[in-house]
C-alpha cells in the first residue's frame, strides 16, 4: 500500500482564511439583507492599468497571427521580461543579469516551490506574526521549524539572535501582517548573520512598491553582502493588480553558492522540469508594468490604497487605538481594544458593524491580541468601515 506524505497530517485544521470565509457565510446566510465590509483578505479591488489592458489585448492579437503566433515560452521566463525587470532594478542601483530573474506565476507559488533547492534536513525560521503559508509549506515538506516571535518592543521587526540554529530564514519586509518595514541597517544584520553562517534568506517582498519612505530598502540586493545570501520573490499581485492575472518573479543572484551546489543554476533545472513556463499573453500584460507609462499609472492605483490607509489610521489615531503600518504597506496591524482576544474582536466587528478583518492569532502565537485591516478595498467601502469602527468604539 502506497504511503503518504504523513506530513500533511501536521497541518492546522482550521486554516486561517478557510475559517474566516466561514463565519462570514454563517452571518450572510443569516442576515441576508446587511452588506458586508470586507477589510481582511487582501484582494484588490481596483482594475488592471490601461497600459497593461493595452498590452493584453495586443498580445491576445498576436495568438491570432501566424505570424506573430507563440506557444511554449521559454519555462524561466521570456527574454523580453527579464530584461524589463532587470532595468527596472538598475534604476534603484541594483545590477541584475536578466538570466537571474525566473519569472513564476506568483510569489504564493514561488515561495513553496523554492523549498525544492534546499535539504528537508535544514531548519526553517520563521519571523512571526507571518503569512500562513511560510510554515505550512514547510511543514508539509516535513522541515523543522524555528518560530521566532516579534511583539511591540522591537515594532515586530527582531534583531537576529546569535543563539538562533537554522539555515533558512524567511523575512518579509513590507511585511504581511504587520505593514512592518526593515531599515537599512536592521536587515544588513540579517544579511551579515546569514553570511555568517552559511544560511539562505528567503525575501519576500511582494508589497516593496509601497514603501514612499525612500530611506528603507525596497529590495534585499541594496545591501552589501546580500547577492552571496538571499534569494528574493517578487509578485505583481499588489503592485499591479495581478491576483487574478498571476505574475511574479523571483531573483537568485549567480554568487549565491553551498557546497559546490549554484542555486540559480539549481532553478534552471527545476523550472525546466517541473514547469512549461507562464503564457506569452500575461507576460506582454507584465512587461507593460515596467514601461515608464505603467509605472505612472500603477502608482495611481497604489494612491487609491495608500488614501484607504489613511482613513483607516485617521480612524485608529482618532480612537487612541495603538497600530502599525499603513505608511509603506497596504496592511494595518493594529491592538485590539479592551483585552479582546483576536477572534473576540473579529466576531464583534462582524456582527456589530459588519466589518471583515483579519485576527492576529491566525499569523501565529505571538498574534493574539492584535489583528490586521487590509487596504485593497475600495475607496467607498473603507471609508464606510472606518465611520463605523468610529461609532462603534468611540465609548471603548
Amino acid at each position: 500500500m502506497i504511503r503518504p506524505n504523513m506530513h500533511y497530517a501536521d497541518l492546522k485544521q482550521s486554516y486561517l482564511f478557510y475559517r474566516i470565509a466561514q463565519k462570514t457565510k454563517a452571518y450572510s446566510e443569516a442576515n441576508p439583507e446587511k452588506h458586508l465590509y470586507r477589510m481582511g483578505i487582501g484582494d484588490v479591488s481596483q482594475p488592471l492599468c490601461p497600459a497593461v489592458i493595452s498590452a493584453l489585448h495586443a498580445a491576445v492579437e498576436d495568438q491570432a497571427d501566424a505570424d506573430r503566433f507563440h506557444g511554449y515560452m521559454p519555462e524561466c521566463g521570456a527574454a523580453f521580461l527579464r530584461e524589463a525587470i532587470a532595468a527596472h532594478y538598475a534604476e534603484r542601483g541594483v545590477a541584475l543579469a536578466p538570466d537571474e530573474v525566473f519569472v513564476s506565476s506568483g510569489a504564493s507559488d514561488e515561495l513553496g516551490d523554492i523549498l525544492d533547492l534546499f535539504d528537508r534536513d535544514s531548519a526553517c525560521l520563521v519571523i512571526e506574526p507571518a503569512y500562513p503559508a511560510y510554515v505550512g509549506a514547510n511543514v508539509m515538506a516535513g522541515r523543522r521549524i524555528v518560530h521566532l516571535a516579534s511583539g511591540i518592543e522591537d515594532g515586530f521587526l527582531p534583531a537576529p539572535d546569535p543563539k538562533l540554529e537554522a539555515e533558512l530564514i524567511y523575512i518579509c519586509s513590507p511585511n504581511n501582517p504587520t505593514g512592518a518595514v526593515f531599515s537599512r541597517l536592521q536587515l544588513q544584520s540579517w544579511v551579515d548573520w546569514a553570511n555568517a553562517r552559511g544560511a539562505v534568506i528567503l525575501f519576500d517582498a511582494a508589497y516593496e512598491a509601497f514603501i514612499e519612505d525612500e530611506t528603507l530598502p525596497h529590495s534585499i540586493f541594496e545591501l552589501p553582502g546580500a547577492r552571496t545570501c538571499a534569494i528574493e520573490i517578487c509578485s505583481l499581485s499588489k503592485t499591479a493588480g495581478f491576483t487574478g492575472t498571476r505574475l511574479g518573479y523571483t531573483v537568485i543572484p549567480k554568487d549565491l553558492e553551498r557546497h559546490g551546489m549554484n542555486f540559480n543554476g539549481m532553478w534552471v533545472s527545476n523550472r525546466t522540469t517541473k514547469t512549461n513556463g507562464v503564457s506569452y499573453i500575461i507576460q506582454r500584460g507584465a512587461a507593460a508594468v515596467f514601461t515608464p507609462e505603467g509605472q505612472r499609472q500603477i502608482r495611481e492605483t497604489i494612491s487609491i490604497y495608500k488614501n484607504n490607509a489613511r482613513v483607516l489610521t485617521e480612524a485608529l489615531d482618532a480612537l487612541g487605538i495603538w497600530y502599525t503600518g499603513g505608511k509603506n504597506a497596504p496592511y494595518i496591524w493594529l491592538r485590539c481594544p479592551g483585552g479582546m482576544d483576536s477572534w473576540e474582536f473579529f466576531d464583534r466587528l462582524l456582527h456589530e458593524i459588519q466589518v471583515v478583518g483579519t485576527p492576529g492569532e491566525g499569523f501565529g502565537a505571538c498574534g493574539e491580541g492584535f489583528f490586521r485591516f487590509s487596504t485593497f478595498g475600495s475607496p467607498e467601502e473603507t471609508m464606510e468601515a472606518a465611520n463605523r469602527l468610529r461609532r462603534l468604539l468611540k465609548n471603548g
